[in-house]
């Protein structure tokens, strides 16, 4: 049964109210979020990832072709297989003659030669800075053997991050008769799971000016980096199937912002409404600290736990960006699964904290148990089935 309980509710539901039920905000002007009409940007979305709040959203389930796109979740898959000590960027795998043929000059490359052997560190900087589709199978090849065995372990990350809208039929993007396709919400789930996972590896690999690789020098056509302040970019994407598509992120002073712009109709187009919707973001709200980190926000009900509440906390401080308007206030509530059954352990996500803000979808932030409650013996789970009926 789903809970949702708001924090001014009486005191029989258990729920310790924290300071800030209702905050009113300072009087400014909201501007209007500065995207192209939906004919020539039909896909838009703006997050903040550090509140999960949407700021801006405008068909952010739709599925879509990501085009080069898809090399996001490849990178993402290497990035993991390097942690896991499965991949080293030292290692190097070589051009087979037959991938070779298949993808010389295909699209975007980073023309490796024919039987080359290529370090990983060079195929990440290919695929992440000139988008090379070439880079891309021979990673894939190279590190699992095919690349069907590559996609189902990619997609197996997928669907761990919670993509429940995304296939990937090809490591690169190319056209595969639609069986690669995924939403802007979901590319965001990427973006913010490469990100917050990989900081070091997305410094040193995305983002960078361009990529010099065979004595052939390219350039970056991120719309981002270099032009927006503490833009890491990320990836454009391109087919005429799929028109224009960018995600990307810029971070400061601790707040990142990721945009998803996809389906536009000119390569200018997707720039400005890019770089032009991730300013907005920053501009125009205030970003407020709501709660502490470790702070207690509520209890949940237990079920035949050694206790009948756990108190409910949060990994860390929550903050909410707020539109620079006036005689809104923020509302939180808590909602959950509920009753909770033992045993549950201490640090287990077990509620989520619901923050609203008028004009914004709900911000979604975890809440984790604050003590383990063992699994209660007999005696126990007895009284506590006779104090429920008081409760």
């Amino acid at each position: 049964m789903r809970t949702r309980y708001p924090f001014n509710l009486a005191l029989e539901w258990a729920l310790t109210a924290i300071a800030l039920l209702a905050v009113p905000y300072a009087a400014s002007a909201q501007g209007t979020a500065p995207v192209p009409p939906k004919a020539e940007v039909p896909i838009a979305l703006l997050v903040d990832v550090t509140s999960n709040q949407v700021l801006y959203a405008r068909e952010a389930e739709r599925r879509f072709v990501p085009a080069s796109i898809t090399k996001v979740m490849t990178l993402y898959h290497a990035f993991e297989l390097i942690d896991e000590g499965s991949l080293t960027p030292s290692q190097r795998f070589q051009m087979r003659e037959e991938t070779w043929a298949e993808w010389h000059r295909q699209g975007s490359t980073m023309f490796i030669p024919n039987g080359a052997k290529v370090a990983v560190s060079d195929l990440l900087m290919g695929i992440a800075n000139v988008s090379a589709n070439d880079g891309a199978i021979a990673l894939a090849e190279g590190q699992a053997g095919t690349v069907n065995a590559w996609l189902d372990a990619m997609n197996s990350r997928a669907r761990a991050l919670g993509m429940t809208n995304s296939h990937f039929g090809t490591p690169n993007g190319w056209p595969d008769e639609g069986r690669t396709f995924t939403t802007a919400n979901d590319l965001v789930r990427l973006a913010k799971a490469l990100t917050e996972r990989h900081p070091d590896k997305v410094k040193r690999y995305i983002g960078q000016p361009g990529f010099r690789f065979n004595d052939i020098a390219q350039s970056n056509r991120d719309p981002m980096i270099g032009r927006v302040k503490g833009a890491d970019g990320i990836k454009t994407g391109f087919t005429s199937e799929a028109g224009l598509g960018y995600l990307g992120t810029a971070k400061r002073n601790g707040q990142r912002l990721v945009v998803v712009i996809a389906g536009a109709n000119k390569e200018s187009t997707r720039g400005e409404a890019a770089r032009n919707l991730i300013e907005w973001g920053f501009a125009q709200f205030d970003r407020n600290k709501v709660v502490e980190s470790g702070q207690l926000v509520g209890k949940a009900r237990v079920q035949n736990g050694a206790a009948s509440w756990v108190d409910l906390q949060t990994s860390g401080p929550v903050y909410v960006n707020l539109p620079r308007v006036e005689g809104s206030a923020v509302t939180m509530s808590i909602a959950y699964d509920g009753p909770l059954h033992a045993p549950i352990t201490a640090g287990k996500r077990v509620a989520t904290l619901l923050v609203t803000v008028p004009g914004l979808e709900p911000a979604r932030i975890p809440l984790v148990a604050s003590q383990d409650v063992a699994k209660a013996g007999f005696f126990t789970r007895i009284w506590n089935g006779f104090m429920g009926w008081f409760v």
